[in-house]
């Protein structure tokens, strides 16, 4: 099973994380844009969160106007401390910078129902 890994998606629509600067940055270009971003922060270490990862692919295909991000918060831990996250997986929907709802655990279909009626009431009102 060689080469069965990052490569399996190469063209992934979750943007990785890697600095506390490309978090201001993601999370600053999507407020300026109006762009809603989902937020996975996990580790690899934990089972759960890694076996989101193809869930959250999948959601990411569904929703081309939302961003997704992930962060690893061993590998950025100075942006998982300054948001108090504390178990993994956690999930944020955020709009305009700041976040609108939080989930932790894996949780598949309620973060599918979560994510679907926050972009459902962002179409609402920009309609």
């Amino acid at each position: 099973m060689e080469g069965q890994g990052e490569e399996q998606h190469p063209k992934s629509r979750i943007v990785k994380v890697d600095s506390s600067e490309s978090w201001d940055f993601y999370v600053g270009q999507a407020a300026n844009q109006g762009c809603p971003i989902v937020v996975h922060f996990t580790a690899a270490w934990c089972m759960p969160s890694v076996a989101m990862n193809p869930f959250l692919e999948e959601l990411a295909s569904s929703y081309p106007d939302v961003l997704f991000l992930t962060l690893d918060v061993d590998e950025v831990k100075e942006v998982a401390t300054k948001l108090e996250i504390k178990a993994m997986p956690t999930f944020w929907v955020m709009r305009n910078g700041a976040p609108v709802d939080k989930l932790v655990g894996a949780n598949p279909e309620e973060i599918r129902k979560r994510i679907d009626s926050f972009v459902q009431s962002i179409r609402v009102n920009a309609a």
